[in-house]
């Protein structure tokens, strides 16, 4: 059998790409213990509004005004965040780039 013969499979990798002046974002776990170090019942987790840009739509990325970019740690108002049924533990939001608040930076 040849080579072009084979019909194997790959599998296909979805992405999500936002469009519009938005964003993806992969929400940081929630914690289950307080900086002192007292660990919360399973039921209490204290919300976290910081994530890691995955994506950034082409009209973000071309926006001076918007000094952000992939990989970026970021606190956002989750408020106007879409989740995208993507993973398991859906994690994954489309946040408008206007929900960004923060962009965390090292000092130099």
């Amino acid at each position: 059998m040849a080579m072009s013969e084979k019909t194997e499979s790959k599998p296909v990798l979805e992405i999500v790409e936002p469009v519009g002046k938005r964003i993806l974002i992969r929400k940081d776990e929630d914690k289950k213990q307080t900086k002192s170090g007292i660990h919360l019942p399973d039921k209490i987790e204290i919300p976290t509004l910081t994530g890691r840009i995955v994506a950034v739509s082409a009209e973000v990325a071309n926006d001076e005004n918007y000094p952000i970019q992939q990989y970026d740690k970021v606190l956002f108002n989750p408020k106007d965040a879409i989740p995208v049924d993507f993973e398991g533990d859906n994690r994954l939001f489309v946040v408008p780039v206007e929900n960004v608040v923060a962009v965390f930076r090292k000092s130099k």
